[in-house]
């Protein structure tokens, strides 16, 4: 049975560009063959600033919106989140959504296709980065950076080019590695 990847789009803001590049990335990881590819949207979750009365550690979850959520982190043994940069920084629905389970993240794999700006949201994956390690994720070294995303995009639909299709590449080859040699830890 093939490992689970989930290409999660961080980005709940209207008007956001996330879910087109997300399409892409996920389309290029079903290619890729190595991985049962699923698209989350963190805007289907309707996730509220972290609500939960018990440490997520407990697992003792009160609200259904947790329960869902909990039910799709659990269900991968791969992440790649795809995010923007907002001033310097991961959009706040990623760290809330992270926060919001503990043990679900826990031994697995994670990348990040950043998108933005100039930085092509460097600084914004850099940060998320930190935080993953809390969760026992482990992130990977590789990545995707879209700079000027904008530029890609046509009747919304993101257009990759030549580096951005082989730092994709790249990083589902390693994450692929890396989700195999962990599924012992977590099951």
């Amino acid at each position: 049975m093939p490992l689970k990847l989930h290409t999660i789009i961080c980005s709940t803001r209207p008007g956001r560009v996330g879910p087109s590049v997300a399409r892409w990335f996920n389309d290029h990881a079903r290619q890729h063959g190595g991985f049962d590819a699923e698209l989350v949207d963190l805007a289907d979750f309707q996730l509220p600033l972290y609500d939960e009365p018990v440490h997520p550690r407990m697992q003792q979850y009160q609200h259904e919106h947790t329960r869902r959520w909990a039910g799709s982190v659990a269900a991968a043994d791969a992440y790649v989140f795809v995010t923007p940069e907002y001033n310097y920084m991961p959009p706040p629905t990623l760290s809330n959504a992270m926060d919001f389970v503990y043990k679900e993240w826990n031994y697995k794999p994670c990348g990040f296709v950043g998108y933005g700006g100039v930085s092509g949201g460097l600084r914004s994956v850099q940060i998320a980065k930190l935080h993953a390690t809390t969760l026992k994720l482990m992130p990977l070294p590789e990545g995707v950076a879209v700079p000027m995303v904008g530029s890609l995009i046509q009747d919304g639909v993101f257009a990759a080019n030549e580096l951005i299709d082989a730092s994709a590449k790249t990083m589902l080859d390693e994450l692929l590695r890396w989700a195999g040699a962990l599924k012992p830890l977590h099951g």
